[in-house]
């Protein structure tokens, strides 16, 4: 691939896909390098003045106060990375891991926080060269943005701390591997990266921001619009096993209440029925409506839709974001009334607070609510699959010789305690708040906790609707000859190559696992094409 130039105002969620999953080469822009050192000047011309600034002559939190002299700059910057290098537990994936250090230089990038370039070149090495650092998944309220998380992964570039080495790429839904697992030190020496001496300003402006709760939502969200478009196949699926009619699905219906995702998923719906001899077989059954689960899909996958899109616009406008503190702005501006202008003094630095991660906060947990929705009516869905008094005249629950077999019963079981534990993850993170840094942070956005459990949310969700695709397999089994739609014949063939009809009961964990990475791939979703 050719290398992604990294400016700090344009970068999407694909790119982001592409270097976290693919491997491509990341280089700083060439137009923004100029405005990084611009803002350096006024860092360093401030330094050599000792005049007053947030973290560059103070120290941070309650320490503000505190003056720091010139000659114990760099001290001071070792400092804050290993007094801040505090988070415990589980480390983050190497995905999540490359997708902040992708953030973390694109955030950098837009040329507000006074680094060097060569802070920056570095952190691009070490996507380049598969250096990823060991960062804890806990430690961090969203408070200065995910300062822990932040400062385990900084550590590295000044040669402490620990990473793994992995120059291998890997696709979305694949298993984790990781590389070798070293010091800091030994992971530079091996991937031939040079460590930092880090300068005034720099410790802080790694550390602030919301690069962790950014880099596991984001990934979150491109896995939560390829299990949407899942969803939609799926639940078409079953409509069509369970011998639904596809009236609820016009498009006059759903031009009447124009939300873009119902519209989205009706089209979807439409597409996946269109030519299925089961709907021809029973058209002129005389049967009027569906239950809400099948009849109203386009509302509820198109809600999801919907929120899917505006978590999307929230993340790519804070990837794209400058949210250390204190900025740095090296030219000035007029803004304001004609009669009342203001004018910004060139080479300001100014205190602020758009490290806070409240915006992606709210996000993390609207898209945990969603999802869990996604999740509950794919189980009311499956609960009709198999219960005999539901089920349209299918075996109970999906069982060849029901009685000696149980079939899907128990997957049934599953799919609700999935989709009950959901129920309590979706609990939004984003209303608590705990007061950190001697009552000076007094106020969170807890945005990483809402990412950790969002993590949870999408893989039992993942997994509620693997059951459902596992169980609408085996249900179109059982109505052959008949066949659904060649679209629909396209996603059954999907399932089928991963797991094959239940003809005598047998362990289904494996099934499931199977159709869920299915899932992730694309390859169910692939059934909607063009």
């Amino acid at each position: 691939m050719h290398a992604l130039h990294i400016n700090g105002n344009d970068l999407t969620l694909e790119d982001l896909c592409e270097v976290v999953y693919w491997r491509r080469p990341v280089l700083l822009a060439a137009e923004a390098r100029s405005g990084v050192e611009r803002t350096r000047a006024v860092v360093d011309d401030l330094v050599a003045n000792d005049r007053l600034a947030y973290a560059i002559t103070t120290g941070v939190g309650m320490l503000s106060d505190v003056r720091i002299s010139p000659d114990q700059n760099r001290e001071l910057q070792v400092n804050l990375l290993r007094s801040h290098a505090v988070g415990v537990g589980e480390p983050l994936s190497e995905a999540e891991t490359r997708a902040m250090l992708l953030l973390r230089a694109n955030s950098l990038a837009k040329g507000f926080s006074g680094v060097r370039p060569e802070v920056i070149n570095t952190l691009c090495e070490m996507l380049n060269r598969g250096v990823h650092p060991v960062v804890p998944s806990q430690g961090s309220v969203g408070a200065s943005g995910d300062l822990a998380p932040l400062a385990h992964l900084a550590l590295v570039l000044i040669g402490e701390g620990e990473a793994f080495v992995s120059d291998t790429p890997r696709g979305p839904g694949k298993p984790e591997r990781r590389g070798k697992k070293m010091s800091g030190a030994k992971a530079f020496a091996a991937a031939q990266i040079k460590p930092l001496t880090l300068e005034a300003k720099e410790a802080i402006s790694l550390i602030n921001g919301t690069q962790a709760m950014l880099a596991v939502g984001s990934l979150a969200l491109l896995s939560a619009e390829t299990l949407a478009a899942s969803a939609d196949v799926i639940g078409a699926l079953t409509v069509d096993a369970l011998k639904g009619t596809d009236a609820a699905f016009d498009e006059r219906i759903h031009s009447a209440r124009p939300h873009a995702g119902q519209s989205l998923v009706a089209a979807n719906l439409r597409k996946m029925l269109a030519g299925s001899a089961i709907r021809e077989s029973h058209r002129d059954c005389g049967k009027v409506q569906d239950a809400y689960s099948l009849r109203c899909i386009p509302q509820v996958h198109g809600a999801v839709r919907d929120t899917l899109a505006f978590c999307r616009k929230v993340f790519e406008t804070e990837m794209n974001s400058a949210v250390d503190n204190p900025l740095v702005f090296a030219q000035g501006k007029q803004i304001g009334k004609p009669r009342a202008i203001v004018e910004e003094a060139a080479g300001d630095i100014v205190s602020g607070g758009n490290f806070h991660g409240e915006p992606v906060a709210f996000a993390l947990d609207y898209l945990a609510i969603s999802l869990t929705a996604l999740a509950g009516i794919s189980e009311r869905r499956l609960e009709r699959l198999v219960n005999p008094l539901l089920n349209e005249g299918l075996p109970p629950f999906l069982a060849a010789g029901a009685g000696l077999n149980s079939g899907f019963m128990m997957p049934q079981v599953t799919a609700a305690a999935l989709v009950s534990e959901n129920k309590v993850l979706s609990h939004p993170a984003s209303v608590d708040s705990i007061t950190t840094s001697g009552n000076k942070e007094d106020y969170v956005s807890m945005g990483m906790g809402g990412a950790i459990k969002l993590k949870r949310v999408i893989a039992n969700s993942r997994m509620v609707l693997a059951i459902e695709a596992t169980a609408v397999g085996q249900a179109l089994d059982f109505l052959a000859p008949l066949k659904t739609s060649k679209r629909g014949q396209q996603a059954h063939a999907a399932i089928r190559s991963v797991t094959d009809t239940v003809s005598h009961d047998r362990v289904l964990a494996g099934d499931f696992a199977k159709v869920a990475e299915l899932i992730e791939s694309g390859k169910i979703a692939s059934a909607l094409g063009n």
